[in-house]
């Protein structure tokens, strides 16, 4: 299978609302709820009504559409990743899994997947 780099740097917040968020930038990820308004974007694009903020996060992606029915592709890489103690976090899309881990672990993950079988593509 193969992942695909995404060479970003990417923040994970909490926003007021989400009136600010840079809407033409190529990668955005927001998640609301009863509780919080979420949102994933490049560091750059972080916009001035954060609450909170996590910086420091690089993302690759499931370079493949991948079907509903498919079973264990994101639970394989997390496992992988997880007996390296590297901690990542997901965002599924309509066709595909991005999986984001810290940067100081991001080659180490990339290595790490390739020794498993995964072709890393930039």
């Amino acid at each position: 299978m193969e992942i695909k780099r995404i060479d970003y740097d990417f923040t994970v917040c909490k926003v007021t609302d989400y009136s600010l968020v840079n809407w033409n930038t190529e990668y955005c990820f927001i998640g609301k709820t009863e509780d919080e308004n979420s949102l994933v974007c490049f560091t750059r694009d972080v916009p001035q009504n954060v609450i909170k903020r996590d910086d420091g996060w690089k993302v690759f992606r499931i370079q493949e559409i991948l079907d509903f029915s498919l079973i264990g592709i994101l639970s394989r890489i997390s496992g992988i990743l997880a007996k390296e103690s590297i901690s990542v976090f997901a965002v599924s899309t309509f066709n595909t899994d991005y999986i984001f881990v810290k940067n100081r672990n991001y080659e180490k993950a990339m290595e790490i997947l390739k020794q498993n079988g995964y072709s890393v593509v930039e």
